[in-house]
């Protein structure tokens, strides 16, 4: 093992223990991540091999060229840029050719992050340290016809200065369109979302007070900037009233199975799951108090699902029958859709004016029956009891997927109130 694979190999090891460290271990790698022209940036770049030379986005054919950086989390980058291509053409003109979509997303990969596919996968040391990259990825970046600017981050390392406002400016003046799409803790407010519900995560989470500078810093830049705003989940339109939701896209072929729910052959209890990839912000160390009575009287089985590669996701749906998913934030996510998406009956708080949004964009119910912590043991026994109702939700599942969450919504609210406004 080279000395770049065994700090690469550490970095990640690290990132993801990292709410096992000591906090100033944390407070480390945090400057490391939030000052990366600092001198522990350096030195961590360095050790990770930065400034090495990586691929660049290739600009495609088209007659629309769109892209999509720096973030994909969950793949959705990756996922809203096959959305455009698939179902972003616009009508038949005059001479019977019709206009023609073509889009690509370029991901920063960081230490301890899952693998989700991207157009043009590069490290984060390769973007913090190499200039080479990141005038090449502007060369290209600067080719498009419009770009979609994820989660208000700087997509050309040090070649504008770190400075996302800047590199707007310049790309406006190459008559390239700029749009933005806000994701989550980049424009969540936490002061508001506390107020919003009492199981708000963050009067408990110690990263509170950067996410509240951070957010409020986004939201001013969004005012500033004055371009067309999307967000991926729908709660987000409380924080940016004025935005357009683009919902997150899942591959529901991949989830759909022929498994069904309360299969006889297996057991005669339910299989009930969560997984978490945030235990705070999901509220897992709510769960399995309510669940631990079920569970002794023999009335379901649990199981908590920890750091599951995405590729085994789809098995791991398959296998069970109610989706726990999570408690806090007061909405919904990529991984109850892909439960949805497998048909399996999915529970979760979710906020009344997010629901309100969705049966307004969707022109059906959200299919996600509401708990809380305190209501979470009654709400599942309820549900164990009548597996005609079970069946019922779970059924609704991918119709809801199908109709808002494989892409063409997605697709439609990025040309309608952007692309081709």
């Amino acid at each position: 093992m080279s000395m770049k694979q065994f700090f690469a190999s550490a970095a990640d090891w690290a990132v993801k223990n990292k709410s096992r460290m000591p906090r100033w271990m944390g407070r480390l790698m945090e400057s490391a991540a939030r000052n990366p022209d600092g001198f522990i940036g350096r030195v961590s770049g360095k050790l990770l091999g930065g400034g090495a030379a990586s691929a660049n986005t290739e600009v495609p054919g088209g007659d629309v060229r769109v892209y999509i950086a720096p973030t994909n989390y969950s793949g959705q980058g990756y996922l809203w840029a096959r959305s455009l291509e698939q179902f972003g053409a616009g009508n038949e003109s005059v001479d019977g050719e019709r206009e023609t979509v073509a889009a690509r997303n370029c991901a920063v990969l960081l230490p301890g992050g899952y693998a989700f596919p991207a157009d043009t996968p590069v490290s984060i040391a390769t973007v913090n340290a190499s200039a080479e990259w990141a005038e090449a990825e502007w060369q290209a970046a600067k080719r498009f016809t419009h770009v979609l600017v994820e989660a208000e981050r700087p997509m050309f390392g040090k070649r504008f200065g770190r400075d996302l406002e800047a590199e707007v400016r310049a790309l406006e003046a190459e008559g390239v369109s700029v749009a933005f799409i806000c994701h989550g803790t980049d424009i969540r407010d936490p002061e508001r979302h506390a107020a919003l519900t009492p199981w708000s995560p963050y009067p408990e989470d110690p990263r509170t007070a950067d996410l509240q500078s951070d957010a409020r810093e986004n939201a001013a830049l969004l005012e500033r900037m004055g371009r067309p705003v999307f967000v991926s989940t729908p709660d987000l339109l409380i924080d940016v009233p004025g935005a357009t939701w683009c919902p997150v896209v899942v591959d529901a072929e991949r989830f759909a199975t022929d498994a069904p729910l309360l299969p006889a052959a297996r057991s005669s209890r339910p299989r009930v799951i969560h997984a978490s990839s945030n235990h705070l912000q999901k509220g897992s160390g709510s769960i399995e108090p309510a669940m631990a009575p079920l569970v002794a009287s023999g009335a379901l089985e649990y199981e908590l699902i920890g750091s599951t590669p995405s590729a085994e996701m789809p098995g791991v749906f398959a296998g069970a029958d109610i989706v726990l998913d999570q408690f806090r934030l007061g909405s919904y996510g990529v991984a109850a859709c892909e439960a949805m998406a497998a048909g399996r009956v999915v529970v979760g708080h979710v906020l009344p004016q997010v629901r309100e949004t969705v049966e307004r964009d969707a022109g059906v119910e959200l299919p996600i029956v509401e708990a809380t912590p305190d209501t979470l043991h009654d709400v599942v026994a309820e549900l164990i009891a009548d597996p005609a109702r079970m069946r019922e939700l779970a059924a609704a599942g991918p119709c809801f997927v199908a109709r808002m969450h494989t892409g063409e919504a997605s697709a439609r609210a990025l040309t309608s109130r952007w692309i081709r406004a």
